[in-house]
């Protein structure tokens, strides 16, 4: 019984193996280039995003970019977009996701291998581990051998800078939520709240996790777009890809050359030397195929180009390809590729017919916004003189960078007419509310409605408020509610 119990344990067991860790090396060549050149980029635009200063005046930040909700605003230069206007980052999440389709449906995972933030600053992290403990054949004898003090110096300097740059990826991304030489002084001053504090360091340690210990396993496990990915690709596809109709059969290169001799053994153009598993940051094996881990960062592609390079070989055993393109020229037709079809052409016009209507919504969008806020408790009052009252909440917002002063009529019942509370007592047909610059004005107001103009117990109302300036313009629709 015992025995059978271990010979269980022992198959259980064998169905899993244990994780080896990633030791990608260095690589030199065009994606490589094109990706440290992203990377500069992206991560120089997300540390100096946060200084740029856009003047709008007193009262209001200065700061380019900014979502500031204490004043439940979010700034991106001259656009300023309000909580009633959420939408607009719905329209921009909308773009970015059709944005993301169309790229994989043309490139694969482009969007992954060259601008995605875990992508970034693994990359980054990668690289201070090379500068410090070597390259990959270096690093792997540094972990099989015993601890020293010279190998625990180096990791101890490793993780010293890795932690520096999460503290700053960290402290950084709060700046897009606080005005960045204003939380730079409360952090001196000592003033700034624990909860800023707790997110800082929050972050920080998500970034120092994620980059540096992680790494794979977020673009392989944590991240769900590998498993969209499939949906979104098809066979004219260009993807990371190996030419197997030219690579196969593999075979260690043998001196002096003879690729006659090769091919008359049916051996193709790889050797087998594995440099594409050696760099691939996930470690896979691209000629195995297509892959759930392959995040198309195409350092493969340099790291065989320059092995081609050097056998004396045609570049392009391994290249960006597609399914249908490789199966032609395993058959000896020439190769056809489209980047234009039903799929690609209907993101495209998704793309365009949502870009089209943010912009010209945008554009059109009102600057004044006009919201009410009925009182529940009581619905309505009969005043003494028999006339209905009903109480609201009225809030107007100024959405310009003038003050104005608004007029406030009422439709849809007759002799209806308004009292707002704390500045006149009198009835009027037609309010004057003055609102600051870029502000939101509440008022608490009435309307009294003679009971024979009511037609039942609720009764359409609209107010209509217009700037006395210029012609902005906006309503509400309610009911006046009586008995």
């Amino acid at each position: 019984m015992g025995r059978d119990t271990a010979d269980t344990a022992v198959e259980q067991s064998s169905l899993f193996a244990a994780h080896k860790k990633v030791q990608p090396r260095s690589v030199r060549g065009p994606h490589r280039t094109v990706k440290w050149a992203v990377l500069t980029v992206i991560l120089g635009l997300y540390y100096v995003l946060p200084w740029l200063r856009w003047d709008r005046g007193p009262g209001i930040a200065d700061q380019a970019v900014l979502f500031d909700f204490d004043g439940r605003r979010f700034f991106m230069f001259n656009i300023e977009i309000w909580p009633q206007q959420i939408y607009y980052i719905t329209f921009i999440l909308i773009l970015s996701a059709v944005v993301l389709f169309l790229t994989t449906a043309m490139f694969g995972r482009l969007w992954c291998g060259y601008a995605c933030p875990q992508t970034l600053w693994t990359d980054l992290f990668m690289q201070v581990e090379r500068w410090i403990e070597g390259d990959r054949n270096e690093r792997i004898r540094r972990d099989l051998a015993p601890m020293t003090t010279n190998t625990a110096l180096l990791k101890l300097g490793k993780h010293a800078i890795w932690l520096t740059i999460a503290l700053l990826t960290g402290g950084w991304f709060i700046f897009y939520f606080y005005d960045a030489p204003t939380l730079v002084h409360d952090v001196i001053a000592g003033t700034v709240s624990g909860a800023t504090i707790g997110m800082i360091f929050g972050l920080s340690a998500i970034t120092y996790f994620l980059a540096g210990f992680l790494r794979e396993h977020t673009c392989t496990f944590m991240c769900p777009w590998p498993r969209f990915q499939s949906a979104m690709q098809d066979e004219e596809s260009l993807i990371v890809s190996y030419r197997a109709w030219r690579g196969e059969g593999r075979g260690a290169l043998r001196r002096p050359l003879d690729w006659e001799q090769r091919k008359a053994q049916g051996l193709g153009d790889c050797i087998d030397c594995r440099a594409c598993q050696h760099v691939c940051p996930t470690g896979i094996d691209i000629r195995d195929g297509s892959q759930l881990q392959c995040i198309g960062c195409a350092l493969c592609i340099d790291a065989c180009d320059d092995v081609m390079r050097r056998i004396g070989r045609p570049k392009g055993l391994i290249a960006f390809d597609t399914l249908n393109a490789q199966n032609a020229c395993a058959a000896g037709q020439t190769p056809r590729y489209r980047l234009l079809r039903p799929r690609t052409l209907l993101y495209m016009a998704l793309l365009l017919v949502v870009g089209v209507f943010m912009v010209t919504t945008y554009a059109e969008r009102s600057l004044l916004h006009v919201s009410l806020l009925r009182d529940r408790a009581p619905l309505y009052v009969r005043l003494a003189g028999g006339e209905i009252m009903n109480g609201f909440t009225f809030r107007v917002s100024n959405l310009t960078r003038d003050a104005h002063k608004y007029a406030v009529t009422l439709e849809g019942i007759p002799g209806a007419r308004m009292v707002v509370s704390g500045v006149d007592e009198t009835p009027v047909a037609t309010l004057h509310l003055a609102v600051a610059p870029d502000a939101v004005a509440t008022y608490r107001l009435t309307v009294r409605v003679p009971r024979e103009a009511l037609s039942g117990p609720a009764t359409p109302l609209r107010f209509v408020v217009h700037s006395e300036t210029d012609a902005i313009t906006d309503s509400y629709d309610t009911s006046f509610m009586g008995p």
